[in-house]
Protein backbone atom coordinates (compact mmCIF):
# COMPACT_ATOMS: atom_id res chain seq x y z
CA UNK A 1 0.00 0.00 0.00
CA UNK A 2 2.79 2.41 0.87
CA UNK A 3 4.55 1.74 -2.45
CA UNK A 4 1.34 2.33 -4.39
CA UNK A 5 0.57 5.59 -2.59
CA UNK A 6 4.09 6.88 -3.03
CA UNK A 7 4.16 6.11 -6.73
CA UNK A 8 0.73 7.65 -7.22
CA UNK A 9 1.66 10.82 -5.36
CA UNK A 10 5.03 11.26 -7.01
CA UNK A 11 7.07 10.25 -3.98
CA UNK A 12 8.51 7.17 -5.70
CA UNK A 13 9.55 6.39 -9.25
CA UNK A 14 7.79 3.92 -11.53
CA UNK A 15 8.64 0.44 -10.27
CA UNK A 16 7.26 -3.06 -10.03
CA UNK A 17 8.74 -3.72 -6.60
CA UNK A 18 8.99 -1.59 -3.47
CA UNK A 19 11.32 1.37 -3.54
CA UNK A 20 12.98 3.24 -0.73
CA UNK A 21 13.26 6.56 -2.56
CA UNK A 22 11.49 9.39 -0.81
CA UNK A 23 11.69 13.00 -1.87
CA UNK A 24 11.25 15.68 0.76
CA UNK A 25 9.24 18.51 -0.75
CA UNK A 26 10.30 21.17 1.73
CA UNK A 27 12.55 22.13 4.58
CA UNK A 28 11.42 22.99 8.10
CA UNK A 29 13.34 25.77 9.82
CA UNK A 30 12.73 26.08 13.54
CA UNK A 31 14.76 28.77 15.18
CA UNK A 32 12.77 29.17 18.37
CA UNK A 33 12.78 25.56 19.64
CA UNK A 34 10.09 22.89 19.58
CA UNK A 35 7.45 21.71 21.99
CA UNK A 36 8.58 18.45 23.54
CA UNK A 37 5.71 16.06 22.72
CA UNK A 38 5.46 15.87 18.94
CA UNK A 39 8.86 17.60 18.79
CA UNK A 40 7.92 19.18 15.47
CA UNK A 41 5.84 22.27 16.35
CA UNK A 42 7.61 25.54 17.04
CA UNK A 43 6.94 27.51 20.17
CA UNK A 44 4.18 29.94 19.20
CA UNK A 45 5.20 33.33 17.78
CA UNK A 46 2.16 34.44 15.75
CA UNK A 47 -0.97 33.30 13.96
CA UNK A 48 -1.39 29.57 13.17
CA UNK A 49 -2.40 28.39 9.70
CA UNK A 50 -2.96 24.68 8.91
CA UNK A 51 -1.70 23.99 5.37
CA UNK A 52 -4.10 21.21 4.48
CA UNK A 53 -7.23 20.82 2.35
CA UNK A 54 -9.60 17.89 1.74
CA UNK A 55 -8.76 15.46 -1.07
CA UNK A 56 -11.18 13.14 -2.89
CA UNK A 57 -9.87 9.88 -4.33
CA UNK A 58 -9.83 9.52 -8.10
CA UNK A 59 -10.80 6.42 -10.14
CA UNK A 60 -14.14 6.34 -8.37
CA UNK A 61 -15.57 4.98 -11.64
CA UNK A 62 -14.43 1.48 -10.63
CA UNK A 63 -17.40 -0.38 -9.20
CA UNK A 64 -17.33 -1.19 -5.52
CA UNK A 65 -19.17 -4.14 -4.04
CA UNK A 66 -19.54 -5.30 -0.47
CA UNK A 67 -19.45 -9.04 0.24
CA UNK A 68 -19.39 -8.39 3.97
CA UNK A 69 -16.91 -8.66 6.80
CA UNK A 70 -17.67 -12.34 7.40
CA UNK A 71 -16.45 -13.76 4.10
CA UNK A 72 -13.15 -13.74 2.30
CA UNK A 73 -14.43 -15.43 -0.87
CA UNK A 74 -16.55 -14.06 -3.68
CA UNK A 75 -18.23 -16.62 -5.97
CA UNK A 76 -19.25 -15.76 -9.52
CA UNK A 77 -21.16 -18.19 -11.74
CA UNK A 78 -21.22 -17.96 -15.54
CA UNK A 79 -22.56 -20.41 -18.12
CA UNK A 80 -21.09 -21.97 -21.23
CA UNK A 81 -23.08 -21.39 -24.42
CA UNK A 82 -24.56 -24.61 -25.81
CA UNK A 83 -25.46 -25.46 -29.40
CA UNK A 84 -28.94 -25.88 -30.81
CA UNK A 85 -30.29 -29.43 -31.09
CA UNK A 86 -31.79 -31.20 -34.12
CA UNK A 87 -35.54 -30.86 -34.31
CA UNK A 88 -37.78 -33.78 -33.39
CA UNK A 89 -40.94 -31.86 -34.28
CA UNK A 90 -40.67 -32.48 -38.01
CA UNK A 91 -39.22 -34.98 -40.45
CA UNK A 92 -35.99 -33.34 -41.63
CA UNK A 93 -33.04 -34.01 -43.89
CA UNK A 94 -31.19 -35.25 -40.83
CA UNK A 95 -33.81 -37.26 -38.94
CA UNK A 96 -36.97 -39.25 -39.70
CA UNK A 97 -39.10 -38.70 -36.63
CA UNK A 98 -42.48 -39.81 -37.99
CA UNK A 99 -42.98 -43.17 -39.67
CA UNK A 100 -45.16 -46.25 -39.25
CA UNK A 101 -44.07 -48.20 -36.20
CA UNK A 102 -41.66 -45.56 -34.87
CA UNK A 103 -41.61 -44.98 -31.12
CA UNK A 104 -40.59 -42.02 -28.96
CA UNK A 105 -37.01 -43.31 -28.95
CA UNK A 106 -34.26 -42.77 -31.51
CA UNK A 107 -35.46 -45.70 -33.66
CA UNK A 108 -32.05 -47.14 -34.30
CA UNK A 109 -30.48 -43.74 -34.83
CA UNK A 110 -32.94 -42.59 -37.51
CA UNK A 111 -34.81 -40.26 -35.14
CA UNK A 112 -33.88 -37.75 -32.49
CA UNK A 113 -33.77 -39.02 -28.94
CA UNK A 114 -36.83 -38.94 -26.69
CA UNK A 115 -38.06 -36.00 -24.65
CA UNK A 116 -36.13 -37.41 -21.69
CA UNK A 117 -32.75 -36.71 -23.27
CA UNK A 118 -30.80 -34.75 -20.65
CA UNK A 119 -29.00 -31.42 -21.26
CA UNK A 120 -28.11 -29.83 -17.94
CA UNK A 121 -26.62 -26.34 -17.88
CA UNK A 122 -22.83 -26.07 -18.00
CA UNK A 123 -21.91 -23.56 -15.29
CA UNK A 124 -18.50 -22.07 -14.70
CA UNK A 125 -17.77 -21.15 -11.10
CA UNK A 126 -15.02 -18.63 -10.36
CA UNK A 127 -13.91 -17.85 -6.84
CA UNK A 128 -12.14 -14.59 -6.05
CA UNK A 129 -10.63 -14.99 -2.61
CA UNK A 130 -8.44 -13.30 -0.07
CA UNK A 131 -8.13 -9.71 1.03
CA UNK A 132 -5.59 -6.96 1.51
CA UNK A 133 -5.62 -5.42 4.96
CA UNK A 134 -3.91 -2.49 6.66
CA UNK A 135 -4.45 -0.01 9.49
CA UNK A 136 -4.06 3.68 10.18
CA UNK A 137 -3.63 5.20 13.63
CA UNK A 138 -4.19 8.72 14.99
CA UNK A 139 -2.95 9.67 18.45
CA UNK A 140 -4.54 12.62 20.25
CA UNK A 141 -2.89 14.12 23.35
CA UNK A 142 -4.64 15.90 26.17
CA UNK A 143 -3.09 18.99 27.74
CA UNK A 144 0.27 18.57 26.02
CA UNK A 145 0.50 21.20 23.30
CA UNK A 146 -0.52 24.43 25.06
CA UNK A 147 2.88 26.03 24.54
CA UNK A 148 2.50 25.81 20.77
CA UNK A 149 -0.77 27.78 20.52
CA UNK A 150 -2.15 31.10 21.64
CA UNK A 151 -5.75 30.02 22.14
CA UNK A 152 -8.27 27.23 22.07
CA UNK A 153 -9.34 28.38 18.59
CA UNK A 154 -5.80 27.96 17.25
CA UNK A 155 -5.54 24.56 18.89
CA UNK A 156 -8.82 23.56 17.17
CA UNK A 157 -7.37 24.71 13.84
CA UNK A 158 -4.41 22.42 14.46
CA UNK A 159 -6.58 19.42 15.35
CA UNK A 160 -8.84 20.02 12.36
CA UNK A 161 -5.78 20.08 10.14
CA UNK A 162 -4.65 16.73 11.58
CA UNK A 163 -8.06 15.16 10.94
CA UNK A 164 -8.25 16.54 7.39
CA UNK A 165 -4.78 15.28 6.52
CA UNK A 166 -5.59 11.90 8.09
CA UNK A 167 -8.68 11.72 5.86
CA UNK A 168 -6.55 12.67 2.86
CA UNK A 169 -4.15 9.81 3.60
CA UNK A 170 -7.07 7.38 3.62
CA UNK A 171 -8.37 8.80 0.33
CA UNK A 172 -4.90 8.35 -1.20
CA UNK A 173 -4.88 4.73 -0.03
CA UNK A 174 -8.30 4.14 -1.61
CA UNK A 175 -7.18 5.72 -4.86
CA UNK A 176 -3.96 3.71 -4.88
CA UNK A 177 -5.89 0.48 -4.33
CA UNK A 178 -8.28 1.34 -7.18
CA UNK A 179 -5.30 2.26 -9.37
CA UNK A 180 -3.62 -1.05 -8.57
CA UNK A 181 -6.81 -2.91 -9.53
CA UNK A 182 -6.99 -1.03 -12.83
CA UNK A 183 -3.30 -1.51 -13.68
CA UNK A 184 -3.54 -5.21 -12.88
CA UNK A 185 -6.49 -5.64 -15.25
CA UNK A 186 -4.71 -3.71 -17.99
CA UNK A 187 -1.53 -5.78 -17.70
CA UNK A 188 -3.51 -9.03 -17.69
CA UNK A 189 -5.33 -8.09 -20.90
CA UNK A 190 -2.05 -7.27 -22.61
CA UNK A 191 -0.64 -10.65 -21.54
CA UNK A 192 -3.71 -12.57 -22.74
CA UNK A 193 -3.64 -10.85 -26.14
CA UNK A 194 0.12 -11.10 -26.70
CA UNK A 195 0.04 -14.81 -25.85
CA UNK A 196 -2.90 -15.48 -28.23
CA UNK A 197 -5.16 -16.55 -25.37
CA UNK A 198 -7.76 -13.96 -26.35
CA UNK A 199 -8.70 -11.76 -29.31
CA UNK A 200 -9.36 -8.02 -29.11
CA UNK A 201 -8.26 -7.48 -25.51
CA UNK A 202 -5.33 -5.21 -26.37
CA UNK A 203 -4.91 -2.97 -29.41
CA UNK A 204 -1.68 -1.27 -30.44
CA UNK A 205 -3.05 1.87 -32.07
CA UNK A 206 0.27 2.70 -33.74
CA UNK A 207 0.21 -0.64 -35.55
CA UNK A 208 -3.54 -0.42 -36.22
CA UNK A 209 -3.20 3.06 -37.77
CA UNK A 210 -0.29 2.08 -40.01
CA UNK A 211 -2.04 -1.11 -41.11
CA UNK A 212 -5.24 0.68 -42.07
CA UNK A 213 -3.57 3.68 -43.69
CA UNK A 214 -0.69 1.82 -45.35
CA UNK A 215 1.90 3.98 -43.57
CA UNK A 216 5.00 3.36 -41.43
CA UNK A 217 4.74 6.22 -38.94
CA UNK A 218 6.31 5.95 -35.51
CA UNK A 219 4.44 6.63 -32.29
CA UNK A 220 6.24 9.97 -32.03
CA UNK A 221 5.11 10.87 -35.56
CA UNK A 222 1.48 10.14 -34.70
CA UNK A 223 1.65 12.19 -31.50
CA UNK A 224 3.09 15.25 -33.27
CA UNK A 225 3.08 15.69 -37.06
CA UNK A 226 0.07 13.46 -37.72
CA UNK A 227 -1.78 14.03 -34.42
CA UNK A 228 -5.03 15.20 -36.05
CA UNK A 229 -5.17 12.16 -38.33
CA UNK A 230 -4.33 9.85 -35.46
CA UNK A 231 -6.97 11.30 -33.13
CA UNK A 232 -9.62 10.90 -35.81
CA UNK A 233 -8.55 7.26 -36.20
CA UNK A 234 -8.52 6.75 -32.41
CA UNK A 235 -12.07 8.10 -32.08
CA UNK A 236 -13.32 5.73 -34.78
CA UNK A 237 -11.52 2.83 -33.07
CA UNK A 238 -13.10 3.60 -29.70
CA UNK A 239 -16.53 3.72 -31.34
CA UNK A 240 -15.83 0.44 -33.13
CA UNK A 241 -14.79 -1.32 -29.92
CA UNK A 242 -17.77 0.10 -28.04
CA UNK A 243 -20.18 -1.09 -30.72
CA UNK A 244 -18.62 -4.53 -31.01
CA UNK A 245 -18.70 -5.07 -27.27
CA UNK A 246 -22.49 -5.08 -27.50
CA UNK A 247 -22.29 -8.19 -29.69
CA UNK A 248 -22.44 -11.53 -27.93
CA UNK A 249 -19.31 -13.50 -28.71
CA UNK A 250 -15.83 -14.61 -27.66
CA UNK A 251 -13.94 -11.37 -28.40
CA UNK A 252 -12.61 -8.98 -25.75
CA UNK A 253 -12.38 -11.63 -23.04
CA UNK A 254 -11.02 -15.07 -22.22
CA UNK A 255 -13.83 -17.47 -23.20
CA UNK A 256 -12.19 -20.38 -21.30
CA UNK A 257 -13.02 -22.64 -24.24
CA UNK A 258 -13.23 -26.35 -23.46
CA UNK A 259 -14.15 -29.52 -25.33
CA UNK A 260 -16.71 -31.98 -23.97
CA UNK A 261 -17.59 -35.13 -25.91
CA UNK A 262 -15.99 -33.77 -29.04
CA UNK A 263 -17.97 -30.49 -28.91
CA UNK A 264 -16.29 -27.15 -28.12
CA UNK A 265 -17.97 -24.77 -25.67
CA UNK A 266 -17.10 -21.16 -24.75
CA UNK A 267 -18.20 -18.47 -22.33
CA UNK A 268 -19.95 -15.83 -24.48
CA UNK A 269 -20.20 -12.23 -23.29
CA UNK A 270 -21.78 -8.98 -24.43
CA UNK A 271 -21.63 -5.55 -22.83
CA UNK A 272 -24.56 -3.16 -23.38
CA UNK A 273 -23.64 0.52 -23.74
CA UNK A 274 -24.89 1.37 -20.26
CA UNK A 275 -22.53 -1.22 -18.72
CA UNK A 276 -19.44 0.05 -20.55
CA UNK A 277 -16.80 2.10 -18.74
CA UNK A 278 -13.88 3.98 -20.29
CA UNK A 279 -10.78 5.50 -18.72
CA UNK A 280 -8.54 7.62 -20.97
CA UNK A 281 -5.16 9.34 -20.65
CA UNK A 282 -5.84 13.04 -20.12
CA UNK A 283 -2.69 14.70 -21.53
CA UNK A 284 -3.31 13.20 -24.99
CA UNK A 285 -6.97 14.21 -25.02
CA UNK A 286 -6.29 17.75 -23.88
CA UNK A 287 -4.31 18.42 -27.03
CA UNK A 288 -7.50 18.11 -29.04
CA UNK A 289 -10.21 17.89 -26.37
CA UNK A 290 -12.89 19.90 -28.14
CA UNK A 291 -12.52 17.72 -31.21
CA UNK A 292 -12.31 14.27 -29.60
CA UNK A 293 -14.51 13.95 -26.54
CA UNK A 294 -17.85 15.01 -28.08
CA UNK A 295 -17.34 12.50 -30.87
CA UNK A 296 -16.57 9.60 -28.53
CA UNK A 297 -19.39 10.24 -26.09
CA UNK A 298 -22.59 10.05 -28.04
CA UNK A 299 -25.38 10.85 -25.54
CA UNK A 300 -27.55 8.01 -26.78
CA UNK A 301 -24.79 5.49 -26.04
CA UNK A 302 -22.22 6.60 -23.45
CA UNK A 303 -22.82 8.98 -20.54
CA UNK A 304 -19.74 11.14 -20.12
CA UNK A 305 -20.67 11.99 -16.53
CA UNK A 306 -21.09 8.42 -15.28
CA UNK A 307 -19.18 6.11 -17.62
CA UNK A 308 -15.98 8.05 -18.28
CA UNK A 309 -12.99 9.15 -16.26
CA UNK A 310 -9.85 10.92 -17.39
CA UNK A 311 -6.55 10.25 -15.61
CA UNK A 312 -3.44 12.41 -15.61
CA UNK A 313 -1.13 9.43 -15.08
CA UNK A 314 -1.42 5.66 -14.88
CA UNK A 315 1.08 4.53 -12.27
CA UNK A 316 3.40 7.35 -11.21
CA UNK A 317 3.60 11.10 -11.72
CA UNK A 318 7.26 11.53 -10.85
CA UNK A 319 8.13 12.84 -14.34
CA UNK A 320 6.14 13.74 -17.45
CA UNK A 321 7.84 10.89 -19.29
CA UNK A 322 6.57 8.37 -16.70
CA UNK A 323 2.93 9.49 -16.68
CA UNK A 324 1.76 7.38 -19.68
CA UNK A 325 3.78 4.30 -18.64
CA UNK A 326 2.83 1.16 -16.74
CA UNK A 327 5.16 -1.45 -15.27
CA UNK A 328 3.11 -4.16 -13.60
CA UNK A 329 3.50 -7.82 -12.67
CA UNK A 330 -0.08 -9.00 -12.70
CA UNK A 331 -1.93 -12.30 -12.27
CA UNK A 332 -4.07 -14.31 -14.66
CA UNK A 333 -6.04 -17.55 -14.58
CA UNK A 334 -4.39 -20.34 -16.57
CA UNK A 335 -7.24 -22.53 -17.83
CA UNK A 336 -4.84 -25.37 -18.73
CA UNK A 337 -3.47 -25.88 -15.23
CA UNK A 338 -6.47 -24.40 -13.42
CA UNK A 339 -4.15 -22.18 -11.38
CA UNK A 340 -3.49 -18.50 -10.97
CA UNK A 341 -0.13 -17.50 -12.43
CA UNK A 342 1.98 -14.37 -12.73
CA UNK A 343 2.24 -12.56 -16.05
CA UNK A 344 5.78 -11.36 -15.38
CA UNK A 345 6.61 -7.67 -15.73
CA UNK A 346 4.37 -5.97 -18.30
CA UNK A 347 6.03 -2.71 -19.32
CA UNK A 348 4.34 -0.30 -21.75
CA UNK A 349 5.59 3.18 -22.57
CA UNK A 350 2.36 4.80 -23.71
CA UNK A 351 -1.08 3.66 -22.60
CA UNK A 352 -4.05 5.54 -24.04
CA UNK A 353 -6.99 3.98 -22.28
CA UNK A 354 -9.06 1.07 -21.07
CA UNK A 355 -12.60 0.19 -22.14
CA UNK A 356 -14.28 -2.45 -20.00
CA UNK A 357 -17.45 -4.05 -18.75
CA UNK A 358 -18.40 -2.76 -15.30
CA UNK A 359 -18.26 -6.35 -14.01
CA UNK A 360 -14.69 -6.89 -15.24
CA UNK A 361 -13.18 -4.63 -12.63
CA UNK A 362 -14.39 -4.54 -9.03
CA UNK A 363 -13.17 -3.53 -5.60
CA UNK A 364 -14.63 -5.60 -2.78
CA UNK A 365 -14.83 -3.52 0.39
CA UNK A 366 -14.88 -6.05 3.18
CA UNK A 367 -14.23 -3.90 6.23
CA UNK A 368 -13.79 -0.26 7.13
CA UNK A 369 -13.92 0.07 10.89
CA UNK A 370 -12.94 2.84 13.29
CA UNK A 371 -12.27 2.11 16.96
CA UNK A 372 -11.04 4.57 19.58
CA UNK A 373 -9.27 3.54 22.74
CA UNK A 374 -10.00 5.01 26.14
CA UNK A 375 -7.78 7.68 27.63
CA UNK A 376 -4.42 6.37 28.82
CA UNK A 377 -4.71 7.54 32.40
CA UNK A 378 -1.03 7.85 33.22
CA UNK A 379 0.14 9.66 30.07
CA UNK A 380 -3.06 11.32 28.91
CA UNK A 381 -3.56 10.30 25.29
CA UNK A 382 -5.92 8.18 23.20
CA UNK A 383 -5.59 6.31 19.91
CA UNK A 384 -8.04 5.99 17.07
CA UNK A 385 -7.39 2.91 14.94
CA UNK A 386 -8.83 2.55 11.45
CA UNK A 387 -8.83 -0.98 9.99
CA UNK A 388 -9.31 -1.75 6.30
CA UNK A 389 -9.81 -4.98 4.38
CA UNK A 390 -10.37 -5.03 0.62
CA UNK A 391 -10.03 -7.34 -2.34
CA UNK A 392 -9.19 -6.41 -5.93
CA UNK A 393 -11.23 -8.41 -8.45
CA UNK A 394 -10.18 -8.57 -12.11
CA UNK A 395 -12.28 -11.01 -14.13
CA UNK A 396 -10.66 -11.94 -17.44
CA UNK A 397 -13.87 -13.62 -18.64
CA UNK A 398 -15.57 -10.21 -18.88
CA UNK A 399 -15.13 -7.84 -21.82
CA UNK A 400 -12.28 -5.32 -21.72
CA UNK A 401 -9.85 -3.75 -24.16
CA UNK A 402 -6.52 -2.01 -23.52
CA UNK A 403 -5.49 0.76 -25.93
CA UNK A 404 -1.80 1.61 -26.18
CA UNK A 405 0.88 2.84 -28.56
CA UNK A 406 4.20 1.08 -29.28
CA UNK A 407 6.64 1.00 -32.17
Amino acid sequence: MNSLVRQATGQASLAVTDTSSFISAGETILSTGRENVLNSLSMVLGRTFAAVRPYNAKLAIINAIDTGAYTSRFRKISYYAEDALPSGYFNTDINTNFADGYTAGDNGGASTKSQWEQHPAMPLEQVFGGSSTWQDCLTVYQDKLEAAFRSEDEFNIFIQGILTEHGNAIESQKEAFNRMTLLSAMATRYYLESNSITSGCAVNLTTAFNTEMGTTYSTADLQTTYLKEFLEFMVSKVKEISDRMTERGTHFHDPLTKTVGGTTYSILRHTPYDRQRIILYGPLLRRAESMVLPEIFRPEYLDMGKQFEKVEFWQTNTTDADRPKININSAYYDSVSGEQKATGAISLDYVIGFIYDADALLVDYKLEKTLTSGLEARKGYSNTWLSFSKNAISDQTENACLLYMAD
